[in-house]
């Protein structure tokens, strides 16, 4: 697939997230750890953007209060007009279900299930899902639906994971270290099918990773450093995952 060279217009496309002094502090008796610390954030609709940094610089727990799952200390998160920081938990779980997929470093396929079965799994409560088929098919696994998780490869298994994840047709994918536990050669099999879902179904794609090589497919980078953003800029020229390595 021949990535877009460009981010999508600014002028044309609408705002997904906003965030602005965003802020996260975990207590633990009287000790303080600051995750975030002030972190101000756009996306817009159909980007992909790779959010770099080490291990403890809030890129997690920044993608987790975008996602829902949980609740800054203070500052606002905005998913189009609904401010999040204001959503009881009911509210959150409505918009993790109707608007968020999720696809993390470990896949948490149901062992006794079939490809086909695990993707079902979020059709059934989703208001306008992919067929299962469809959503397979999208990231090149439509000859393995009836294949249970331990006759999967790892990449194979993460690319099920990843139709689970848009099956629902959420506006925006959240990806935490998706091709952390693979290899190369699989991992660009797993961001060719990220890249695809982004370029056919239009989901504004954030994919966290502490692998620089990754970078270089996405519309936009963004850095972590500290729990702030200390770096943001756009790709002027993409590269397809197939060229790649690391």
């Amino acid at each position: 697939m021949q990535a877009s060279p460009h981010q999508p217009s600014s002028a044309k496309s609408r705002l997904v997230f906003r965030t602005r002094g965003l802020t996260k502090v975990y207590r633990t008796g009287d000790v303080e750890v600051h995750a975030l610390r002030g972190v101000d954030f756009e996306a817009r609709e159909g980007e992909f953007v790779v959010m770099l940094g080490p291990s403890g610089s809030g890129k997690s727990t920044f993608l987790n209060i975008i996602g829902g799952l949980d609740t800054a200390t203070s500052g606002d998160a905005l998913f189009e007009e609904h401010n999040l920081t204001h959503m009881n938990e009911r509210e959150l779980t409505q918009y993790r279900r109707d608007h968020v997929g999720f696809v993390f470093q470990f896949y948490n396929l149901v062992p006794s299930l079939t490809a086909r079965e695990n993707v079902a799994l979020v059709t059934e409560i989703a208001r306008n899902p992919l067929k299962p088929e469809d959503a397979l098919a999208i990231v090149g696994l439509q000859n393995r639906l009836d294949h249970f998780p331990a006759q999967l490869s790892g990449g194979e298994q993460q690319r099920v994971a990843i139709a689970r994840a848009i099956a629902k047709r959420p506006e925006v994918l959240l990806c935490d270290e998706p091709t952390g536990a693979l290899d190369s050669k699989t991992g660009i099999l797993v961001l060719e099918a990220l890249a695809q879902v982004n370029e056919e179904l239009g989901a504004t794609t954030l994919v966290i990773t502490h692998n620089v090589a990754i970078q270089e497919i996405a519309h936009r980078v963004v850095n972590f450093g500290d729990g702030r953003i200390v770096g943001d800029h756009v790709n002027e020229t993409r590269k397809r995952a197939s060229e790649i390595s690391w």
